[in-house]
Parts: structure tokens; sequence; C-alpha cells
């Protein structure tokens, strides 16, 4: 809902808060609760067009910086996650090779720009639930913009979520949700899960009806404020039983081992397609969500957009240009999954890029920072 129509929504529901001259007539006293609650609630849930453009021009980055890392033949690379961890950026991307299934990986780096691999995190397991699937996601990232994307611990130990399946291919269904642990963030060992996993899983009976097919990426963070009645909050995208729609939803945990769903459905939703691969960022006291949609825009494969809230709940969609799409032969059919940081005055936002049969991980910046060709 943008600010237009909450200000005609108030203008609706006070004209029909209005007393009338008869004896049902509800008090003075009751019409200023009712037009309280409603001004409050027009408030919380729109966002004013003007915070949603600068929103939109602060996380402008049209410089296609070009791909990361070289995957071997057959190898696909997906869903990067920056992060600063004493001094040293980290990247967590997963690779999978002949289709055989998703691994979790990490990498490091000194400018942001030129990457060394480390190690397989979340590799491949004998047997289980998550035998042949795993894709992590760094949790309890710092979301303020620009402050440095660092990463907080919780009872000790560092903490990424992850997707996980036991079949082997393609994100093949059914997936659940998952969480893993170190005390040794950069070393590129493998991270210890947790037996208490899956947390979250689309039979679980308290599953919504847009979530009982498959879980997908989700993203956990820290909100100390506990807007939503917990300290640890997840976003993340899932698929229903019948045509294939993603929308993202919410759950909560005060320990980050038991999760409960906030909510009686989706908060994002463009009801066809993917809406998947949430990040949350905090500009203010504005919450910005940038997420990947594929499907539900003409003309365009995979792409990345956003949408904004005051409230962690009521989300209002950008509905402008996209933030990222394709252009360029290496992301030419889907340049999508985004993370974004700004460190040094400069807006970084990975990707991943597909061009052709080629999958990889790519940047965008809002400065130049092409090397110049000799």
């Amino acid at each position: 809902m943008n600010a237009r129509n909450a200000n005609l929504l108030l203008a609706l529901v006070i004209g029909m808060a209005a007393p009338q001259a008869d004896a049902d007539s509800p008090s003075p006293a009751a019409v200023d609760a009712i037009v309280d609650a409603t001004v409050v609630t027009a408030v919380v849930t729109a966002v004013d067009d003007a915070v949603m453009q600068q929103t939109f021009d602060e996380l402008q980055t049209p410089y296609k910086y070009g791909t990361l890392l070289t995957p071997d033949e057959g190898e696909y690379f997906d869903c990067p996650n920056v992060f600063r961890h004493d001094g040293v950026w980290y990247m967590m991307y997963v690779k999978i090779r002949d289709l055989v299934g998703y691994e979790t990986c990490i990498a490091r780096s000194d400018n942001l720009l030129d990457w060394e691999p480390l190690g397989t995190i979340l590799p491949f397991q004998k047997e289980g639930w998550d035998r042949w699937q795993a894709d992590g996601s760094i949790a309890l990232v710092d979301p303020v913009w620009g402050g440095g994307s660092k990463v907080g611990a919780h009872d000790g130990r560092y903490w990424l979520s992850y997707f996980g399946g036991h079949k082997q291919g393609y994100e093949t269904d059914p997936l659940a949700i998952g969480l893993a642990y170190t005390k040794h963030l950069g070393s590129g060992e493998p991270w210890k899960r947790l037996a208490e996993n899956p947390v979250l899983s689309p039979d679980d009976a308290d599953a919504r009806p847009f979530e009982q097919k498959t879980l997908y990426k989700s993203h956990i963070f820290h909100d100390e404020a506990q807007t939503l009645g917990a300290p640890f909050v997840m976003y993340y995208n899932a698929k229903q039983r019948d045509a294939w729609v993603e929308r993202i939803g919410i759950a909560l945990s005060d320990d980050m081992i038991n999760w409960r769903r906030h909510g009686a459905g989706p908060v994002v939703d463009n009801h066809k397609g993917i809406t998947g691969d949430p990040q949350l960022i905090r500009m203010g006291d504005l919450w910005v969500m940038v997420y990947f949609g594929a499907g539900w825009k003409k003309g365009i494969g995979a792409f990345d957009t956003f949408a904004c809230s005051r409230d962690l709940v009521h989300w209002t969609k950008w509905e402008g240009p996209n933030l990222l799409e394709p252009s360029e032969d290496y992301d030419k059919t889907f340049a999508h999954k985004p993370w974004m940081l700004k460190h040094e005055g400069v807006v970084y936002h990975f990707y991943c890029a597909v061009g052709g049969k080629k999958r990889t991980l790519a940047l965008a910046t809002s400065q130049d920072l092409r090397k110049e060709q000799p």
C-alpha cells in the first residue's frame, strides 16, 4: 500500500466512524479510539513515495564490475553472502557440480573485489534429511547500512541458516531449513549442524498454505528492539503445493534454536513467479528488504528489487525500475539473488549471474571500480 492509498483508507474509515444521530452511535471517546488506531495503522503500513525514491537512489549500482569467481567445468556458483570479521571480508556462497546438489563454501578478500576460496563448510552428508542439499546463509550480520557488516555471535558461536534436502538435483523438493554453527568463522572447516534440525519444515503442523511444499533461502538478524516480540528474526521464501509461486514470510526465535512462525501468511507477495532470497537492511528508522523477482514481469528473466517497512510486517514494494537486471553476456539470462552493503561510501551489490549455461557470482557498484584495460 502506497501513501496515497493509505490516506484514502484513512478518510474512508474516519467517515465510517463518524457518529450518527441515533441511539446506536458510538461515543466520542470510541470514535477517537477508532480514528487513533486507524491513523497508526495507516502510518505504519505506508512508506511515502518520496522515501521509496530516496531508497532506490541510495541503492543504485550502475557499474557492473564483472564476475568474481570462475567455476570449474560442470560447476555452478550461487547465492553470495558477504560479511566482515576481524578486519577481513568473507563471502559465503554455494556450489553445485553436475547438478548433484548444493554445498556451501566460503572465500576471503581484503578489498571486496579479489576472492580466495577457503573451503567447503557444509559438504554432502552420508545420510540424513539434508544429505544432498545444504544452501547456507550467514546469520546475525549487523543490518545497519554502512555499519561495517560485522557478524554477531550468540552463545559463543557464529551461525548460519540453510535450506537442505535429501534428494539430488537442483533444489529438488522437499527442502527444509536448518542451522549450523562454528567458533572459528574464517577457517574454511566444516560447520557443525544443529542436532535439532530441521528447525522449520513444510510438513510442520503450523506451516501456512504458502509454504507447504518447500522452504528456500533464509536471512536471520538480531533485532535488539524485539519489534515482533523476539530477538531473532528470520525471513525466508517458500513455495506452495499447487502452482509454483514463492513468497516471503517470517519466523521468530528467542534462542536461535526453537522457531515459531509469525503471522497468518506471507509479508511480501507478488502473486506469481518467485519473490525470494531476502536480505534485511536498516537505514535509520527504515527497514529495507532487497530480494529477487522472477516470472512476474514481462520481457525479463530474474532481477533484483526491494521493499520498505517501518514495522517489519507491512511492506511497501518498489514499483519503479529494477535495482539490477540482465545486461551483460555473463548475466544476460538472470541477474539476481542480491547481497548488498555500503563500505567507505561505495555501494556493493553482489549477485548471481547467469549467462547461457554459466552461473557464477558477480558484482555491481555505485562507483566505477573496474580496472583500466592495458
